[in-house]
């Protein structure tokens, strides 16, 4: 999948990957893509979430035994 920007998540746990994402997302225009890279399990759970509250839209999630990727198209304002 194209994307626009992208942020290395591995290694950090939860908060620090949503923290990372919402810099990113705030310095990218609407309808733009991000692909966030983590491997904290837990961020399944939590990026579903926080698209869910902030209304951004995630359009694809990647995972292998230890990765999960994300992509996530920024909310129109």
């Amino acid at each position: 999948m194209e994307f626009d920007k992208e942020v290395d998540a591995s290694g950090l746990k939860c908060p620090l990957p949503i923290l990372r994402c919402k810099k990113s997302l705030s310095e990218i225009s609407a309808a733009q893509i991000l692909k966030i890279i983590s491997t904290d399990p837990g961020s399944v759970k939590d990026f579903n979430a926080f698209c869910m509250q902030t209304g951004h839209e995630l359009l694809q999630l990647d995972s292998t035994d230890s990765t999960f990727t994300f992509y996530i198209k920024k909310r129109s304002s």
